[in-house]
Parts: structure tokens; sequence; C-alpha cells
């Protein structure tokens, strides 16, 4: 088949574009700033330091076991004690990694938006298993008040990454944080929950978008889960097939 004289037009510009952001801003690495060859990467030695999360690891919780037990499709002991209410858990490293908190807390707290197209890219690689069977992708929404003040949705940002690498439709509307809620930080667990109680729900003219469908919910970092839960109760109330969860980092604990 012949090429389409517009789109080796569109590779050109594309590529000529390319090199001139290169000679404006010449690649560094997202964590430590040192050169590299591409945009938006990772030298090697930052590479090393971030505690990529691999299998072996819990099914349900995607938390990493501390030795190969020979066996597939294990489940932690905490997901048999407290079983969450989504499906499945993916992420790409530990949270307890510097390096993985920092760009966290750059794309977060210090409005690092270049950041969520690379990061993105990784969270389509470690939920594949995930994506391939998805209908939706739904991020973590913030109450209106809180998006006012921060001006952006980091796991909105996430996930808008994530539907271009993996072609899953994203619905932004349809998951509604209704409940301002306090800052997570040095609640318990039960805190935590009782914090988020009702602070979700669908949005009545979107839940046909949710209805019946396989949802893969996306944020950028997990700890207990407690925020994951609420969003997870939310969308199974309106009827969703599947909700599965996909982020950047997640705490770990032992496993």
């Amino acid at each position: 088949m012949a090429r389409r004289p517009e789109l080796g037009l569109f590779q050109l510009l594309a590529g000529a574009g390319n090199a001139l952001l290169d000679l404006v801003y010449p690649p560094s690495c997202l964590v430590c700033r040192k050169a590299v060859a591409t945009q938006g990467a990772i030298c090697a030695e930052c590479w090393r330091e971030i505690a990529f999360i691999e299998r072996p690891y819990c099914e349900r919780l995607g938390t990493p076991f501390d030795q190969d037990l020979g066996q597939k499709g294990l489940i932690s002991l905490e997901a048999s004690a407290n079983p969450p209410a989504f499906g499945r858990a993916r992420a790409v490293a530990r949270y307890d990694s510097d390096k993985a908190r920092l760009l966290a807390h750059r794309l977060k707290y210090y409005d690092r938006l270049e950041l969520a197209r690379p990061i993105g890219r990784w969270m389509a690689r470690a939920g594949a298993e995930l994506l391939s069977d998805a209908d939706v992708l739904v991020p973590i929404p913030l109450h209106r008040l809180r998006l006012l003040s921060r001006r952006f949705n980091q796991s909105a940002a996430l996930a808008q990454a994530i539907s271009r690498e993996s072609a899953v439709p994203l619905e932004t509307m349809a998951l509604l944080r209704v409940k301002p809620t306090a800052p997570q930080v040095g609640l318990s667990r039960a805190q935590r929950a009782a914090n988020l109680s009702g602070a979700f729900r669908v949005a009545p003219e979107r839940a046909a978008a949710i209805a019946g469908r396989n949802v893969v919910l996306v944020d950028d970092v997990l700890t207990t889960g407690a925020t994951a839960n609420a969003a997870t109760r939310a969308l199974l109330r309106a009827g969703a097939a599947r909700v599965d969860l996909l982020v950047f980092a997640r705490a770990v604990t032992s496993a």
C-alpha cells in the first residue's frame, strides 16, 4: 500500500519539531536532570534505583512476594484477610523507592504535567493484562474545590496518557467526588475508610458509560486502598461488571 503523502509530511514535520525541541530544551533525566538521549527518558543510574514491581506478586493486590514460590495465581495473606473491593491491582513501582516517590510528588504537587505521558506509558505496560479486557478507564476524581485550588487532576492526566497508549476509551465525567474529604495523611485504615464514606458517586447521566462495563480505575499512588475501595464501590453500585485498579506507585507491606 502506498503511503499517503500527507502522512509522510506529518512525520517529517513531527521529526523537525522534535529536533527543534531537543535543541532548545536538551533531553534530561526526568529524575536527576542528567543528559539523556531522548525526551521523557530516565538515566541508567536512576532507572536502576526505581524499585519496579515484577512477578511474582499477589494477583489481587499486586504486592511483590519476598520469594518465588513457583506457583501461579497466588494471593497474599493481606488479600485473604482484607480482600479489596476492586478485582486486581497493578503498579509500576514501590512507593518506598525514593525515585518513584519523587516522580509522583513532582507530578502531583509541582505541576510537572510533562511527567504524565512517560509515567502513563509505564503504567500501560504494567497493567497490560488489566487493559486487555477493559472497556473504559476512569480516573479517581478530585472534589471541585480541590480541583479549583490544584488546577489539574494528576490521575486524569495519567489516565489520558494510558488511554493514548492502550486505545481503551477514557471516561472522566462519570465518577464524581461529591464529598470534600480531609487529608488522609496520618489517619488509620479505619479512619481513612470513614473519611471516604459517601465520597464518590456515579453521575446519573453518565451511568450508561459504566453499567455492564469492565472498568480500570486509575490513580497515581495506592497506600491503604481506602480511596480505591470507596471509588470501586460507587462504580459497582452503578452496575460496573468489574473494577480493576492501575496506579503508578504503591505502598508495600510484607506479602
